[in-house]
């Protein structure tokens, strides 16, 4: 397959605009690529795994819930590194055969291409167990899923008499008057104009991979185009909701549950939302195989991945972790069940294959 555009859910994430998990800015990236470079060293010579995520709040809150357990638990020191998404340095290590990191978070995409290419090794999922546990597509065969992120629309309930209830809703801009917030990306809004239009849920993938069905989605767009406030850092729907500049947005739904938390009437339309997954991959040539293996299953325990959800908002994997959860929190989760059920999937495949040409002709449209 073509590289291609990689849907980044997390450089927009879904706390406060400190929370950059997948942040894209140069100095970031030399800052963690400093300190990999002094925690590598010290890895190697203590023969610790090592596990690379996307830093910030959300490596915070998976060291807690699970990278300090689990080395406390199982007497395995582990070592945490950060890194952007860079395929480029997992391809040199898995390569040359000198591999420097064990297990690395990673994006759906680049774990579809990266299994093909021979990055990853497969995982036993004999050895990993309780599969039947997790939701759909969590068990691959080169990645554990870590968490469910999804793309809403969402308003303020306390400023609209009116709630939205689909995307129809948010093109009607007569009935629901004012701005309109979509992020500035093919990804999602594609989706989001043939679901407006009337295209069924299950059927916008099978339309959307047809020339006709492109046309549609870009003339769904042309309809709005004149009402749209572009994002394109996750913070920035929240902010302009909280300060009325748009009517309704779509929004990364982590965004929507932690202002809720914070006090904000915020509300979310959960049917034909979009939701997609992030992976753990074990890098191929990884001296840590076992562990690795090992860390992977004590991150998909129930009673685990419910503690992570407690520390901040992403759907669990295991749906086993929502008996644990408080339904007060659960509402706000992608991946709980009533949430799932009225969802759209990304299709990881479709974006793998045609998402540079889409991505262009986005650019070049959005410039017009």
């Amino acid at each position: 397959m073509r590289h291609s555009f990689v849907p980044r859910q997390n450089s927009d994430s879904p706390l406060a605009a400190s929370f950059s998990v997948h942040s894209h800015t140069l100095c970031r990236g030399l800052l963690a690529g400093l300190a990999l470079v002094s925690t590598l060293g010290v890895a190697q010579a203590a023969d610790n795994m090592v596990v690379v995520g996307y830093g910030g709040a959300g490596q915070k809150a998976l060291s807690d819930a699970f990278f300090k357990p689990f080395a406390q638990t199982s007497g395995a020191p582990l070592t945490e590194g950060e890194y952007n998404g860079e395929m480029a340095r997992i391809k040199v290590m898995a390569d040359t055969g000198s591999v420097d990191w064990d297990l690395v978070e990673i994006e759906a995409p680049d774990l579809v291409r990266g299994c093909e290419e021979g990055l990853f090794e497969r995982l036993d999922w004999q050895r990993i167990g309780n599969a039947d546990q997790l939701i759909t597509d969590a068990a691959q065969e080169c990645g554990s899923a870590t968490m469910v992120w999804s793309v809403a629309l969402a308003y303020d309930a306390g400023k609209l008499a009116e709630a939205p209830k689909s995307w129809a809703d948010f093109w009607d801009v007569q009935h629901f008057p004012g701005k309109r917030g979509l992020r500035k990306r093919a990804v999602y809004n594609l989706e989001f104009a043939l679901l407006a239009d009337g295209v069924k849920r299950e059927d916008v993938y099978k339309v959307l991979a047809t020339p006709a069905g492109v046309e549609r989605a870009f003339a769904k767009l042309d309809q709005l185009k004149p009402h749209i406030q572009w994002w394109e850092a996750g913070a920035q729907p929240v902010q302009w909701l909280a300060a009325g500049d748009v009517t309704m947005t779509s929004v990364y739904s982590g965004r929507i549950a932690a202002a809720h938390q914070e006090g904000h009437k915020f509300a979310v339309v959960w049917p034909d939302s979009l939701y997609g997954m992030d992976y753990w991959a074990i890098i191929k040539g990884s001296k840590h195989v076992e562990r690795a293996h090992q860390l992977i299953a004590f991150i998909n325990k129930a009673e685990n991945q419910a503690d992570y959800v407690k520390r901040i908002p992403y759907g669990p994997v295991n749906q086993q972790a929502f008996d644990r959860l408080d339904p007060a929190l659960t509402g706000w989760l992608p991946s709980a069940p009533q949430n799932i059920a009225q969802a759209l999937p990304m299709d990881v495949e479709f974006w793998t294959d045609h998402g540079e040409d889409l991505e262009q002709r986005f650019n070049a449209w959005a410039a017009k």
